[in-house]
């Protein structure tokens, strides 16, 4: 698609030069046949310059080359309108190169969601400071299985995490019965004050749509919006609060093994390769099942604290569970890349993520 919209910019950028070529008699256009003026031919050699320019500056990923696009788009439409018999066609083409500049124009605004997640990710970089290192001595009151593991991801001689970067690609679905959508998305969570920032990108009959949640202090919120201008999801309340402390306490325990010996954790075996937990952030409290393998590796994540909703206003409770495989060494931590998220409905299991992580950080000092 990126190539195709590349492709369209281009050969619609070129057509203009008929225009500069008619008003100069620089050769027969048969298809203009109304009389353009020199001055036209100018802006029409103009907006052929603006057309081409915008298409390397998309090329090249520069995030202004919306406003060469839509400069080039109102000249372009003037030039429509002055031989409007020959060139009205040219109209559709402008609307159709109008609607990705008008949709990543709303993405760059301020109250983007892109820029809301990178302005709450940049609050909690603000706080950094240099961590200590864990120790066994301060592993030695989790049970022994939650030992084992973080001797197993080589947390122990490492930074305590004060925060994450991870990027996934993936796949969602929205119900059991709709297909798979691919996703990229990137998430920041801090340790020192519990926060979650995520921003996911996908696509759905070739709309694109962008979702943010957000988890800081005691609220949570989600937020999906299609084509970055009409939201569609504005999720928050007391289950969207409790539901996000169980998604914060996973992502600890499957990305950031060392920050399990937070104090606001109470822990109980279950037995030797079992054992459930009790979080606690400004008042919300949650509980999950943790389960290990005889390698020591964390392999699934099970709770019943977690709600579904497809709108944001109703919510229903079923057992949130996330398997975990694939473990791969990032900088001297294992950390497991292949994960899925499952709500366990009564009328089955509904797996609607898969995700693939691609890329993870600790203790960032600026935003990337």
């Amino acid at each position: 698609m990126k190539y195709f919209f590349l492709a369209l910019i281009i050969i619609h950028g070129l057509i203009h030069l008929l225009g500069f070529v008619k008003a100069y008699n620089l050769a027969e256009v048969s298809q203009l046949t109304q009389n353009i003026s020199k001055l036209a031919g100018k802006f029409w050699l103009l907006s052929t310059f603006l057309f081409l320019t915008t298409a390397l500056l998309f090329l090249f990923g520069k995030n202004f080359w919306v406003y060469f696009g839509f400069a080039a788009i109102i000249i372009s439409q003037i030039l429509i309108i002055l031989s409007w018999n020959v060139a009205k066609f040219g109209t559709l083409l402008n609307l159709i190169l109008l609607f990705p500049i008008v949709v990543t124009f709303a993405g760059n605004l301020p109250s983007s969601y892109q820029n809301l997640f990178k302005a709450e990710v940049v609050k909690g970089l603000e706080r950094f400071f240099t961590p200590s290192i864990l120790n066994e001595e301060e592993i030695k009151h989790l049970p022994l299985a939650v030992q084992k593991y973080l001797r197993y991801s080589g947390a122990i001689g490492k930074e305590k995490p004060q925060n994450i970067k991870a990027v996934f690609k993936g796949e969602i679905k929205t119900n059991p019965d709709s297909d798979f959508l691919d996703f990229n998305s990137i998430q920041y969570n801090f340790f020192d004050q519990p926060t979650r920032a995520f921003f996911i990108k996908s696509k759905l009959f070739l709309l694109p749509f962008e979702g943010l949640h957000l988890y800081v202090g005691p609220n949570a919120t989600m937020q999906i919006k299609v084509a970055s201008l009409f939201q569609v999801v504005d999720a928050k309340g007391p289950e969207m609060n409790k539901g996000e402390t169980v998604t914060m306490f996973n992502d600890m325990c499957l990305m950031a093994p060392a920050s399990l010996i937070d104090k606001n954790i109470e822990w109980e075996t279950i037995d030797s390769l079992t054992v459930k937990a009790k979080f606690t952030n400004e008042g919300n409290s949650i509980t999950a099942t943790l389960y290990f393998n005889e390698k020591d590796e964390l392999v699934n994540f099970v709770s019943d604290d977690r709600y579904e909703s497809a709108d944001g206003k109703v919510y229903k409770n079923f057992r949130w569970s996330t398997p975990i495989s694939n473990y791969k060494d990032f900088n001297g931590r294992k950390v497991a890349t292949y994960g899925e998220a499952i709500w366990g409905k009564s009328s089955g299991k509904f797996i609607y993520g898969k995700f693939n992580l691609v890329e993870i950080e600790y203790n960032n000092r600026e935003f990337n």
